[in-house]
């Protein structure tokens, strides 16, 4: 769990996003998922404030206000149907949103294709609601945004900037939601408090690579770690439910 949380920060510093898309599925190999998934909430939400000072003048505000909106309602939904989902169903779901991300990152990069919507405030605030709902399932926002922004031709900058930010809203906001409704367990914190030095490591690697890594070397990392990371999970949870 210390090497994927110092990865993941690394990638998330790096591209400005996939800290909860890499370390949960790899968490959930080695703990429940509630657990995983908390753990992952914690972590990341200290990364993106870790990160976030650097790149706050690049922030996209608007959209980070539609995104933020929109997560307010998909978050209670993420949450209530994570209190009745199945161990294997979680896995399976974690899996097979990254390997999709992987696929449309992979799509978009190799192909070149046009931008396939306009960014438009409706877009923005059903983004942000798909986000929140995928963070209380799977702890993993990113995905439904990131497919967003790779949709509209987002900016490289504006995109890593205004999600890290986004970030940091959505899992500070799942964080809180958990504590009042749910409880975190002590042994939670506890796990997420001896994996902080990796992590503050991957990060202020990240931050170091990202000044001297091309917008298309970052790209075919993320597609690489991603696609390999939801893969192997969703290989992992279709094994355990047929055998």
């Amino acid at each position: 769990m210390a090497a994927t949380s110092f990865f993941a920060a690394l990638l998330l510093a790096t591209n400005g996003f996939g800290f909860a898309v890499l370390a949960v599925p790899f968490f959930l190999l080695f703990a429940p998922p509630g657990e995983a998934i908390q753990v992952a909430i914690i972590l990341s939400l200290a990364i993106s404030l870790f990160v976030l000072p650097g790149l706050r003048h690049d922030v996209e505000w608007p959209l980070l206000r539609r995104w933020a909106i929109g997560s307010l309602v998909g978050l209670p939904l993420g949450l209530a149907v994570f209190a009745y989902a199945e161990p294997v169903i979680v896995r399976a779901v974690a899996g097979a949103v990254i390997a999709s991300f992987a696929a449309a990152q992979a799509y978009n990069h190799y192909h070149q294709r046009p931008p396939s919507l306009v960014m438009h405030p409706v877009g923005d605030l059903v983004a942000g609601a798909a986000a929140g709902a995928a963070s209380g399932l799977v702890g993993m926002p990113g995905p439904p945004v990131v497919i967003y922004l790779i949709l509209v031709g987002a900016p490289a900058q504006l995109s890593r900037s205004t999600l890290i930010a986004f970030f940091a809203l959505v899992f500070g906001a799942t964080l809180a939601a958990n504590v009042v409704f749910r409880g975190v367990p002590g042994m939670d914190w506890a796990i997420a408090a001896s994996l902080m030095p990796p992590t503050a490591l991957g990060a202020w690697v990240g931050r170091h690579i990202a000044n001297h890594l091309d917008d298309n070397a970052a790209t075919i990392l993320a597609l690489v770690v991603l696609g390999a990371a939801g893969l192997y999970t969703l290989v992992v949870a279709l094994h355990a439910a047929l055998w």
